[in-house]
C-alpha cells in the first residue's frame, strides 16, 4: 500500500532523517516508534506532501507520488499531532468544513458525518462547539475529520498526546474497527505500550534512521533475555554469590537489589526452574516469586544504551 524509499531531509545542518526506508502493506497496522525529535513527524509530513524530502520517494500502491494535485493523495488520511479545528466552530461545522474540502456534499457528506461521529462516539456532542469539549473529544474528532472520506490508509502522528486513559482507550477501540474494516494504518508514537496493543509491525526510528523493522516477537528475539524472574528472599545475605545465577541454563543476567534477585532468562522453561532450584540447594530460601515479559522500551534500551524518553 505504502512505501518509503531512502528519504532524506535536512533542516541546515541538523539531519532530520537519514536514508529511511519501510513499507505498510494493505490492511497491516505499522508502528512507527521513536522518542521525540526521532524524524517520526518530519517522515509522515513528507509521506503526505506536507514537506518535500532532500532526495528519496514515497510510493502508495506502487507509484510515485506525484505533488499536491495528486488524486492518489485522496487514498490517505492524515491526523496530525497538533490539533487540527476550529474551537469556536461546531463539532458539525468543522466536519462540513473538511468534508467540503475533501469534494463531499449533499447526502454524501451528511451520511460520512453522520458514520465518523458514530464511530468517534460524538454524535451526541455534534452541535456543541469544539471549544467545549474536552481534550480527548478533541483528538476523537480529529480522527472522525480525517476520515470523512473514506481513505485506504490513516496516517496519525502521537493521536493520544495528552488525553485522559478513557479517551486513549476509545481511541483504541476506534482504531480497532478501522483495521477489521481493513485498513491501512501508519501509527506514530513514543508509547511503547500503545505499539504492542495496536501495531502488526514496528518500525524503529532513532536520530532519523532506521534501526530495526520487524514484528513483536522478531523484536523481542533481538534480546539477550526476553523474561524477566523476580524473586523475592527471606534473606539476601552477602551479595557476592548473586553472579553465580548467571552460569544456569537459561540465564542471561542475575542481579541483587536488596532482597530480590532479577533474574533476566533467555528461556523461561529453562532458567525458572534452574533458578529457584539453586536457590534451594544453596540456602536461600525465597516467598515470592513472579515473572514479566520484557517490552519493547527494553528493546529499544538494548539497541541505543539509553531509554525512550530520554530525550
Amino acid at each position: 500500500m505504502l512505501e518509503v524509499r531512502d528519504i532524506k531531509k535536512t533542516y541546515g545542518g541538523l539531519v532530520a532523517l537519514d536514508g529511511v526506508s519501510f513499507k505498510v502493506d494493505t490492511g497491516e497496522t505499522l508502528g512507527l516508534i521513536g522518542p521525540n525529535g526521532a524524524g517520526k513527524t518530519t517522515a509522515i509530513s513528507i509521506i503526505t506532501g506536507l514537506l518535500k524530502p532532500d532526495s528519496g520517494e514515497v510510493l502508495l500502491g506502487g507509484s510515485p507520488l506525484g505533488g499536491d494535485t495528486d488524486p492518489a493523495k485522496l487514498k490517505m488520511g492524515l491526523v496530525p499531532q497538533d490539533l487540527a479545528l476550529y474551537d469556536e466552530l461546531s463539532a458539525i461545522n468543522n466536519l462540513m468544513f473538511f468534508g467540503s474540502i475533501y469534494g463531499l456534499s449533499g447526502k454524501k457528506l451528511d451520511d460520512a458525518i453522520s458514520g465518523v461521529l458514530g464511530l468517534v462516539g460524538l454524535s451526541d456532542r455534534a452541535g456543541d462547539a469544539v471549544r467545549k469539549y474536552s481534550g480527548g473529544m478533541k483528538r476523537r474528532l480529529n480522527l472522525a475529520a480525517a476520515l470523512l472520506h473514506d481513505p485506504q490508509i490513516l496516517m496519525l502522528d502521537e493521536p493520544t498526546l495528552g488525553v485522559d486513559p478513557h479517551s486513549r482507550s476509545a481511541i483504541f477501540d476506534e482504531l480497532g474497527t478501522l483495521k477489521k474494516r481493513g485498513k491501512t494504518i501508519l501509527y506514530a508514537t513514543n508509547y511503547m505500550e500503545e505499539a504492542e496493543r495496536l501495531c502488526d509491525r514496528i518500525v524503529i526510528i532513532d536520530q532519523g534512521r532506521i534501526i530495526a523493522d520487524d514484528t513483536l516477537q522478531g523484536l523481542y528475539r533481538r534480546l539477550p533475555a526476553a523474561n524477566i524472574l523476580c524473586v523475592e528472599l527471606e534473606s539476601a545475605g552477602e551479595e557476592a554469590w548473586a553472579g553465580q545465577l548467571n552460569a544456569l541454563p537459561g540465564v542471561a543476567s542475575a542481579e541483587l537489589h536488596g532482597s530480590t534477585i532479577t533474574a533476566g532468562l533467555k528461556d523461561l522453561a529453562a532458567g525458572i526452574p534452574s533458578v529457584l532450584r539453586w536457590l534451594g540447594e544453596n540456602g536461600h530460601p525465597y516467598r515470592h516469586v513472579e515473572t514479566e515479559r520484557a517490552d519493547l522500551e527494553a528493546v529499544f534500551l538494548s539497541m541505543t544504551g539509553r531509554s525512550l524518553r530520554d530525550k
